[in-house]
């Protein structure tokens, strides 16, 4: 299939799977339609759901109550979720510092929202011994096609979308520790 056509012709599995190939061509064409933007939110969702499902495996074997299970839960789809607007918005604004940029924040969010690709197998993260290592294999992933994002959204050098996206990416990871480490220290607390 010719990437210029995928705007007209892509379902979800093709676009996870140009998305997760990290295809230039295809985050260029990302253009801001109500499909592409409904299969981006898609995909992120559906990366946090699969980071909800191995943390709430984890949180069953380590016997969680049923209140911290819950909440647990939401608070990680949520984290998931505000982190790509925040990421987003920070690529947004540090781009505009350095260039004044054409696209909108607005704009970002679909090409940006197509990099959470590789967060989709998040779940794999609750194999024994590998789920820390598949995490952080699943976060530079996503770095990279965030990287190739930026650099085919705004029309810039790779090392320039290097230098943006990597401001935001320490925070973002910062925060996804915050909240394992909020979610092992309530299920402390309660058991």
């Amino acid at each position: 299939m010719n990437t210029n056509n995928i705007k007209s012709k892509s379902n979800l599995c093709q676009t996870l799977w140009y998305a997760l190939a990290l295809n230039g061509n295809f985050y260029e064409n990302a253009r801001n339609t109500q499909k592409n933007r409904k299969l981006a939110l898609s995909i992120v969702i559906l990366g946090a759901v699969s980071h909800t499902i191995g943390s709430g495996v984890i949180l069953l074997i380590n016997r969680a109550t049923v209140f911290v299970f819950l909440i647990s839960l939401l608070i990680n789809a949520i984290a998931i979720i505000i982190g790509y607007y925040f990421w987003t918005y920070t690529i947004w604004k540090i781009g505009q510092w350095l260039k004044p940029i054409d696209p909108t924040y607005n704009d970002l969010l679909i090409p940006i929202g197509f990099a959470y690709a590789p967060q989709v197998l998040n779940f794999l993260t609750l194999i024994p011994l590998l789920g820390r290592p598949i995490e952080l294999i699943l976060a530079v992933w996503s770095l990279l096609a965030v990287i190739v994002a930026v650099r085919q959204g705004l029309d810039i050098t790779t090392r320039r979308a290097a230098f943006i996206c990597l401001i935001g990416w320490p925070l973002i990871q910062i925060a996804i520790g915050f909240v394992q480490v909020l979610e092992q220290d309530v299920v402390k607390w309660t058991n």
